[in-house]
């Protein structure tokens, strides 16, 4: 696997940037208020500090055309793939530092599987903002350098992420739906398969730590 950036032609067909914006308040107060864990990776979904920041009107009533959201981060120190989501809408990552995207096709799903040979690596620089379209899978990103973390400001609908609804499964995606507006597949050596999420991502769990060194 080769790490390419989100400004080379390659990531088109996961999504494109989203200049135009001013994130400067918005990152500033990411730093501010989030810590960037050294072991693990944390995601909180809504955090009021950057809502009340100008991005977010701009955010909403631009970018998502008047659509509620819910701007949260995902942030810490991570070099594996460990799982692939996807919403039925498209994700906005703003980087408050240099990282990595691990990306794939939700098209390339067969029968509730993706091989994790489908996956591409983006580097993502610091202050850069990226849309993730709703077809992309994709999980917590990872750190750009061995030992260093990732501050990530993650802008989805609102209520995306919070408890799943109760279902009667309909058909065999239904088994996927982990929380509200996300479908995940989980490596089998993963805590998330552990916790009983559907086990769809095959081969090696890919960990990119040689990549970066």
């Amino acid at each position: 696997m080769k790490i390419q950036s989100v400004t080379d032609a390659a990531f088109q067909t996961y999504g494109r940037i989203v200049d135009g914006y001013d994130y400067t308040e918005l990152l500033d107060t990411l730093v501010k208020v989030s810590d960037k864990p050294a072991d693990s990776v944390i995601y909180v979904p809504s955090v009021a500090e950057l809502e009340a920041t100008p991005a977010y009107t701009d955010l909403r009533d631009n970018c998502y055309g008047g659509m509620p959201i819910e701007i949260g981060y995902c942030n810490g120190t991570n070099t594996k793939l460990n799982c692939f989501e996807y919403h039925r809408d498209s994700e906005i990552d703003i980087a408050a530092d240099d990282a990595i995207l691990l990306v794939a096709r939700q098209q390339d799903i067969v029968n509730g599987q993706i091989d994790s040979s489908r996956t591409e690596a983006f580097f993502c620089p610091k202050g850069t903002a990226v849309e993730l379209y709703a077809t992309t899978l994709h999980y917590a990103p990872c750190s750009a350098k061995n030992g260093e973390g990732f501050r990530m400001v993650i802008v989805l609908p609102k209520g995306t992420n919070e408890e799943a609804p109760k279902i009667s499964a309909k058909n065999a995606e239904d088994k996927l739906l982990w929380a509200r507006n996300k479908w995940l597949l989980a490596h089998k050596d993963t805590s998330e398969a552990a916790d009983g999420a559907h086990v769809g991502l095959t081969g090696e769990n890919i960990d990119i730590a040689e990549l970066i060194s």
